[in-house]
């Protein structure tokens, strides 16, 4: 496992942005696979958006066309850029790597990911 420390989350109000960052070890960051999830009081953890090596990215229909995700493999971190939140993006949000490489299925499966970070709360106001 990579260790991962992310940073970002906080409270705002609806219709504003944010920036989350994940930070992680290991000369071979460029090779892994990473993702955001998010879970919401009393739901199960969802897929938020992936990144592949190569850089194709993929998003849950829920955030595409205000989410981003990118990465910085000079810096080992992964961002998330988050615009126009809604309430309903309420929740504690983590990154997930692939430490051993892309994605043999897909990005959206949970256990396609070996490493996770402690989360981070964002919390969107109406």
């Amino acid at each position: 496992q990579v260790p991962l420390v992310e940073s970002g989350g906080g409270l705002v109000q609806a219709g504003a942005s944010l920036r989350l960052s994940c930070v992680a070890s290991g000369p071979a960051f460029r090779r892994y696979g990473m993702g955001w999830f998010r879970q919401a009081p009393g739901k199960v953890r969802e897929f938020v958006a992936s990144i592949w090596s190569f850089y194709a990215t993929h998003y849950t229909s829920y955030v595409k066309g205000r989410f981003t995700i990118s990465r910085d493999n000079a810096e080992n971190t992964m961002y998330l850029d988050m615009n126009d939140l809604k309430p309903e993006d309420t929740a504690v949000y983590y990154c997930a790597i692939r430490s051993s490489g892309d994605f043999r299925t897909s990005p959206v499966d949970p256990d396609e990911y070996d490493s996770w970070g402690q989360g981070t709360q964002v919390t969107v106001s109406s």
